[in-house]
């Protein structure tokens, strides 16, 4: 019987260990895949210990080619003769904000082990995110004057209206402070820009 108890202990003992040792991680939620090591937080941009989940992804890979476009689009306005002056200012301040965000962006993806967006990733966009088309760009770039600023106002306040949704999922769905915290500031800076455009829109 003594002998029967102590191995019965004995068992106990492992099984314990073996469950331990099985036991998920903090964090292990966020990242399902069998034979991953959970120890690890491959994405805590800027050194933050706060896991980043998927939503926190998504939203920086989806926002660089966003914001890429819209400095393609300001370049082009920026390169036009005879555009009102707001309207350049507007366009060079679009391009100063967003420039920066997309170093950002690209760092945090890099800290996540993530390649950096580059080139055109613009063509798996353009439903309901506010992406302009092919064609949409080809316009902008053909049109000149009253008409440019015109068109460049009119497919910047969709292209806006397209970030702020996708700011607004992010500040509801994401996980990571500094990400967040750039999700609040593009729906406050947009929301601000769109106004101004659409008050550019309706003064001659």
């Amino acid at each position: 019987m003594k002998t029967r108890t102590i191995t019965l202990a004995s068992a106990a003992f492992v099984a314990t260990v073996l469950l331990a040792g099985c036991a998920p991680t903090s964090g292990s939620g966020t990242n399902p895949m069998p034979g991953m090591d959970h120890s690890a937080s491959p994405m805590s941009p800027g050194g933050d210990s706060t896991e980043a989940n998927m939503s926190d992804q998504m939203f920086v890979e989806m926002m660089i080619p966003h914001h890429e476009q819209a400095i393609e689009m300001s370049d082009l306005i920026l390169g036009k003769d005879g555009v009102d002056p707001r309207v350049l200012d507007l366009a060079q301040q679009i391009k100063d904000a967003q420039g920066p965000e997309i170093e950002q962006m690209n760092s945090w993806l890099e800290d996540w082990g993530i390649p950096a967006m580059s080139g055109d990733g613009t063509d798996g966009m353009g439903h309901g995110d506010g992406m302009m088309s092919v064609q949409d760009m080809a316009e902008l770039e053909a049109a000149t004057g009253n008409d440019a600023a015109r068109l460049f106002l009119e497919q910047m306040i969709v292209h806006h209206q397209g970030a702020i949704d996708m700011a607004e999922s992010e500040v509801e769905n994401g996980q990571h402070p500094d990400v967040i915290e750039l999700a609040e500031q593009i729906i406050d800076g947009q929301t601000a820009e769109i106004a101004t455009m659409e008050q550019l829109l309706t003064e001659p």
